[in-house]
């Protein structure tokens, strides 16, 4: 039995996954996994999806069904802020005063979301997505006939707006680019994307710059620049989220858009790592710093992590992945493409069944497949390949 101490700072997906692997590696010591919310670990796509629309219980997005942390001997300690970190004597403090011991550190943080700071911004019926707790309240005012508006356009926005509008919500989506969710999946896309809301019945806003939120004491109407006002009962608020960097920087670890960390996950710190939202890891494939923010992430690098905090070999080399579901429009998309000379469509855009590819330089980039299914492996396959393509093959069904 080993004396060692593995703590886990970051009670989400991440985390959660990071303890199941540690016991898959035979790690046999002490494992401390700490959480600030008050709930099991749970994913978070469901916030925005079928949990927010009432379809699902709180159970279903859980990790770990009940009983897993007992069984696999992992001290689950929700409702616990962590408030510093000495990687010399290799302590965490917590709130209250408790310090931690640790022979390896992991940090699952997270992110937190971006706030507007615009007059108005803190008056009720302004809400942000992050959360069970922001999830229920939002929920509350999900009633038909209800009046929303939804500033962002990138993928928690638009899921969000969706989720609003199958429950029956009047919702005006505002976006600062042109189109949805442009800056991520280019113009073609986004016009896609932008069809599919408005022929639901939001009413989509490309290129609003917003000034204010106005009402007396809750949120009544949003103004534009130009003195545009749109009436809203409540306001969804989707642009984008920030890391949670700040215990990291207080005990002297390298941060820059995360924690910066190795293609092992380790940090500056010997013996401390990081994985999920908050970090910022070598990627060997692309070989370049990536962060990427989504669900596959935070369920696959916590394994990386495990095995690199054991002394064992390996990196974490998965391609990027993320899927959406929008009303009837499911979608997965795979590879990191920033930049790109065309994006070419096998099947029929027109009918959401199709393929998207990112094209640079002759070579598939990233692949996006909506409403089609079981073609992940492939698109991979044909991205790790980094072979040019024949665009006529690529396109023909």
């Amino acid at each position: 039995m080993s004396a060692d101490t593995h703590v886990i700072v970051g009670a989400g997906l991440a985390g959660a996954k990071a303890a199941e692997a540690l016991r898959e590696e035979g790690f046999e010591g002490r494992i401390v996994l700490i959480g600030e919310e008050p709930e099991l670990p749970y994913e978070r796509p469901p916030l925005s999806k079928d949990y927010l629309r009432g379809e699902s219980p709180r159970e279903k997005a859980r990790v770990h069904p009940d009983g897993f942390y007992d069984e696999h001997g992992v001290e689950l300690r929700t409702e616990t802020v962590v408030e510093g970190i000495d990687p010399r004597a290799r302590e965490i403090e917590i709130r209250g005063g408790e310090r931690l011991s640790y022979d390896r550190l992991l940090l699952v943080t997270g992110a937190r979301p971006r706030r507007l700071r615009l007059p108005g911004a803190e008056l009720d019926g302004v809400h942000y997505l992050r959360d069970f707790a922001d999830a229920d309240r939002l929920a509350a005012r999900l009633r038909p006939g209800a009046r929303a508006v939804v500033i962002g356009a990138g993928w928690i926005g638009a899921e969000v707006a969706a989720s609003a509008r199958q429950s029956g919500v009047e919702v005006t989506l505002l976006e600062q680019a042109a189109l949805p969710l442009e800056r991520v999946l280019g113009p073609e896309l986004g016009r896609i994307y932008a069809d599919i809301h408005r022929d639901h019945g939001v009413r989509f806003i490309g290129g609003a710059a917003i000034e204010a939120f106005e009402g007396a004491g809750a949120v009544e109407r949003v103004r534009l620049a130009g003195g545009t006002t749109i009436e809203a009962d409540f306001v969804v608020v989707g642009v984008g989220v920030e890391p949670r960097t700040e215990l990291a920087e207080a005990a002297g670890i390298a941060v820059d858009n995360g924690i910066l960390v190795s293609e092992t996950l380790e940090t500056s710190a010997p013996g401390v790592f990081a994985a999920g939202d908050v970090a910022n890891a070598h990627h060997p494939f692309y070989g370049r710093r990536l962060r990427v923010e989504h669900w596959a992430n935070a369920l696959n690098q916590p394994a990386a992590a495990a095995k690199a905090m054991l002394g064992k070999p390996g990196s974490y080399d998965r391609l990027p992945y993320f899927f959406s579901d929008q009303y009837d429009v499911g979608m997965e998309y795979t590879g990191y493409a920033t930049e790109w000379d065309q994006v070419v469509f096998r099947g029929d855009p027109a009918e959401r069944e199709f393929i998207a590819y990112w094209v640079h330089k002759g070579r598939v980039v990233a692949g996006m497949n909506v409403n089609v299914w079981d073609v992940t492996d492939d698109i991979k396959a044909l991205i790790r390949s980094r072979a040019e393509v024949d665009l006529g093959a690529l396109v023909n069904p």
